[in-house]
């Protein structure tokens, strides 16, 4: 008996531990970004913090690529409720004291801007096709950081401008790296903010958009479903958090291993799970960590890194064998 609809996925790109990877997007970057750093692959998740919006996504990149330094003098720096904020930014990255701030943005920038130089994959994810101008210039903000809405303008962008303003940003990195690899999703996560029929409207303009830049980028994208297992296997509120808007747990590990069919071989796959086994074991908390039956095990431990390294010497796993070889020597 059928109970779902299931949706066709099949290993579309190749992602190794080799491959050099940026994330940029929702929440939903957030997840899988946090995946592929545990499983130790070169993954820089969201330098700019969580973005939703294709404009400022887009804006991101351009920045990174240029990796032009935000100054004092920036007009995208605000003072408001105590703390500076920058209006491209997340506000994991604000501060009172505007220093602090945008030392925080800049070392984030100057990483970034370092590894697109060598990127292999980029994953792209908007949530929504709504935008916040600022009033006072039109420019389009990735944060509105609880300032009046009166010095906003909401407005929904039309698919003609999503292609417009991302394929020029495609174009640029695909002159810097002709070979790059992008993968656009679509963030399953409901903006119901924007009401549920609003939704609906931005998130069918985010999927247009996403066909025409596959369409005009045929050999350097690809698309992974994630808006359609949530809506279409997952179809069950059982599903989702308590907000009842983003996935819940056991939905993410659900979309992971669609992920993973999506961009790992079989042969990486087993590497994903032989490296998975060693961090839940490295997360593992005894009663007694002098025992021996845990010096054992951490013994154990260190001995499937070792022979991991000895295949894959590139897998950084420096930080792990330090805390075993401490663990070991008490």
């Amino acid at each position: 008996m059928q109970l779902n609809t299931p949706v066709e996925i099949s290993q579309k790109i190749s992602i190794t531990h080799e491959s050099e990877i940026m994330l940029i997007g929702s929440c939903f970057v957030q997840n899988i970004g946090k995946r592929l750093c545990e499983l130790k692959f070169n993954a820089d998740v969201n330098p700019f913090g969580i973005m939703y919006n294709p404009f400022s996504i887009s804006a991101a990149i351009k920045r990174i690529v240029t990796g032009e330094q935000f100054g004092t003098a920036s007009n995208k720096l605000v003072f408001h409720n105590e703390q500076w904020h920058s209006m491209l930014h997340h506000s994991d990255f604000s501060h009172r004291d505007k220093e602090i701030a945008l030392n925080r943005i800049n070392e984030r920038l100057t990483a970034a801007h370092r590894n697109i130089a060598n990127l292999d994959v980029l994953i792209v994810t908007p949530g929504t096709a709504y935008v916040y101008k600022n009033k006072k210039d039109g420019t389009v903000v990735g944060n509105c950081h609880k300032l009046p809405a009166n010095i906003f303008e909401r407005s929904l962008l039309s698919v003609e401008e999503i292609v417009q303003e991302l394929g020029e940003t495609i174009d640029t990195l695909l002159n810097l790296r002709p070979e790059l690899k992008i993968v656009f999703t679509v963030s399953p996560i409901r903006h119901l903010r924007d009401g549920a029929h609003g939704n609906r409207i931005s998130k069918a303009t985010l999927l247009l958009a996403v066909e025409e830049l596959c369409r005009r980028f045929p050999n350097n994208s690809e698309y992974f479903p994630a808006y359609e297992i949530v809506l279409d296997e997952l179809r069950d509120y059982r599903f989702y958090a308590e907000d009842m808007v983003h996935p819940s747990t056991v939905a993410i590990e659900y979309i992971w291993e669609r992920f993973s069919d999506f961009c790992f071989d079989r042969t990486q796959l087993q590497l994903n799970k032989d490296i998975m086994e060693i961090v839940r074991a490295m997360a593992h908390r005894p009663f007694d960590e002098e025992a021996e039956s845990y010096r054992k095990f951490i013994g154990n431990v260190l001995y499937k890194i070792e022979r991991i390294v000895d295949k894959h010497p590139l897998i950084d796993f420096s930080k792990d064998i330090s805390r075993c070889n401490t663990l070991l020597s008490r």
